[in-house]
Protein backbone atom coordinates (compact mmCIF):
# COMPACT_ATOMS: atom_id res chain seq x y z
CA UNK A 1 0.00 0.00 0.00
CA UNK A 2 1.22 3.51 -0.83
CA UNK A 3 2.53 5.56 2.03
CA UNK A 4 1.72 9.27 2.27
CA UNK A 5 4.73 11.32 3.39
CA UNK A 6 3.24 14.78 3.76
CA UNK A 7 5.49 17.57 4.99
CA UNK A 8 4.34 21.01 6.05
CA UNK A 9 4.88 23.62 3.36
CA UNK A 10 5.40 21.13 0.54
CA UNK A 11 3.16 19.69 -2.16
CA UNK A 12 2.65 15.96 -2.61
CA UNK A 13 5.48 15.95 -5.16
CA UNK A 14 7.84 17.69 -2.72
CA UNK A 15 7.73 21.22 -4.12
CA UNK A 16 8.54 23.93 -1.58
CA UNK A 17 5.43 26.13 -1.68
CA UNK A 18 7.04 29.16 -0.02
CA UNK A 19 9.95 29.08 -2.47
CA UNK A 20 7.57 29.07 -5.46
CA UNK A 21 5.55 31.96 -4.01
CA UNK A 22 8.76 33.95 -3.52
CA UNK A 23 9.88 33.30 -7.09
CA UNK A 24 6.48 34.33 -8.44
CA UNK A 25 6.58 37.58 -6.47
CA UNK A 26 10.06 38.42 -7.77
CA UNK A 27 9.02 37.59 -11.32
CA UNK A 28 5.97 39.86 -11.09
CA UNK A 29 8.09 42.74 -9.80
CA UNK A 30 10.62 42.27 -12.58
CA UNK A 31 8.03 42.23 -15.35
CA UNK A 32 6.37 45.42 -14.09
CA UNK A 33 9.67 47.28 -13.94
CA UNK A 34 10.71 45.98 -17.33
CA UNK A 35 7.45 46.96 -19.00
CA UNK A 36 7.77 50.53 -17.78
CA UNK A 37 11.38 50.73 -18.88
CA UNK A 38 10.76 49.51 -22.42
CA UNK A 39 7.43 51.30 -22.77
CA UNK A 40 8.98 54.71 -22.21
CA UNK A 41 12.10 53.91 -24.21
CA UNK A 42 10.26 52.96 -27.38
CA UNK A 43 7.61 55.63 -26.98
CA UNK A 44 10.24 58.36 -26.92
CA UNK A 45 11.84 57.07 -30.13
CA UNK A 46 8.62 56.73 -32.14
CA UNK A 47 7.62 59.51 -34.52
CA UNK A 48 3.82 59.21 -34.50
CA UNK A 49 3.28 61.40 -37.55
CA UNK A 50 5.77 59.40 -39.58
CA UNK A 51 4.09 56.13 -38.61
CA UNK A 52 0.65 57.49 -39.56
CA UNK A 53 2.02 58.69 -42.89
CA UNK A 54 3.60 55.31 -43.60
CA UNK A 55 0.34 53.56 -42.71
CA UNK A 56 -1.61 55.81 -45.08
CA UNK A 57 0.92 55.17 -47.86
CA UNK A 58 0.75 51.41 -47.31
CA UNK A 59 -3.05 51.50 -47.35
CA UNK A 60 -3.02 53.52 -50.58
CA UNK A 61 -0.59 51.06 -52.19
CA UNK A 62 -2.72 48.14 -51.07
CA UNK A 63 -5.88 49.67 -52.55
CA UNK A 64 -4.05 50.51 -55.77
CA UNK A 65 -2.80 46.95 -56.20
CA UNK A 66 -6.09 45.21 -55.50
Amino acid sequence: MAQNNFQAGKTASGTNIQHVKQQNAQSAQGSQAGAGQFGTEFASETNVQQVKQQNQQAEANKNQNS
